[in-house]
């Protein structure tokens, strides 16, 4: 199989509970869109955008998973293969602060330590939040995880911020140490660069 045959390719999940903005976000960053209409994933949802990580094509697969626990069962299945990970709260929902422990334990479960990102969305909401800064702070370090303030509605830390560069974490970590955090796959025709920067999303 040819080189120029080959994509490389990344598998994100996005975790949290039900409406922290999961869907949002990934909304935001691969259609360049927002709508402030909730509606709750059923099960998995998937989204993908075509960017370029230290010079090299990527594509970028994001996996919306469902925060309620009825779909514990389906989206389990989903985390594997998984070679990076965005865990999401609200600043306005303190069970959601609450529950990330639990949501990382059910991904490492599955997939083991992967590249992580811990992310306080919601921001823009200043006189509903229920989270000091100090204690999402806290939480990310220690957790040992980079962490984002967001806000999808405003475009916040959401493209620079969140997924490009847990992108590149991903690829650095691939660099450094030799595991094998990348996967190449054959389809030529899905690496066509495109002149509009979402255009090569798509929803399955």
């Amino acid at each position: 199989m040819l080189e120029e045959d080959m994509e490389v390719a990344i598998k994100v999940v996005v975790v949290g509970n039900g409406a922290v903005g999961k869907s949002s976000m990934i909304q935001r960053y691969c259609k360049g869109i927002f709508t402030k209409d909730y509606k709750k994933t059923i099960g998995v949802d998937f989204l993908e955008r075509q960017i370029v990580v230290n010079d090299e094509e990527i594509r970028l697969m994001l996996w919306d998973t469902a925060g309620q626990e009825e779909f514990d069962a389906i989206t389990k299945a989903y985390y594997r293969g998984a070679q990076a990970c965005v865990l999401v709260f609200s600043t306005t929902d303190r069970d959601s602060f609450q529950a990330i422990d639990s949501w990382r334990e059910k991904v490492e479960a599955e997939v083991g330590d992967i590249p992580t990102v811990l992310v306080q969305n919601k921001i823009d909401l200043l006189e509903e939040t229920v989270i000091k800064n100090e204690e999402a702070e806290g939480l990310a370090k220690r957790l040992k995880l980079r962490f984002y303030r967001a806000s999808v509605k405003e475009d916040l830390n959401v493209n620079e911020g969140v997924f490009n560069t847990t992108s590149s974490n991903v690829c650095n970590q691939s660099s450094s140490n030799g595991r094998e955090v990348i996967t190449l796959r054959p389809n030529k025709q899905r690496t066509k660069k495109s002149k509009n920067p979402f255009g090569s999303c798509s929803l399955v």
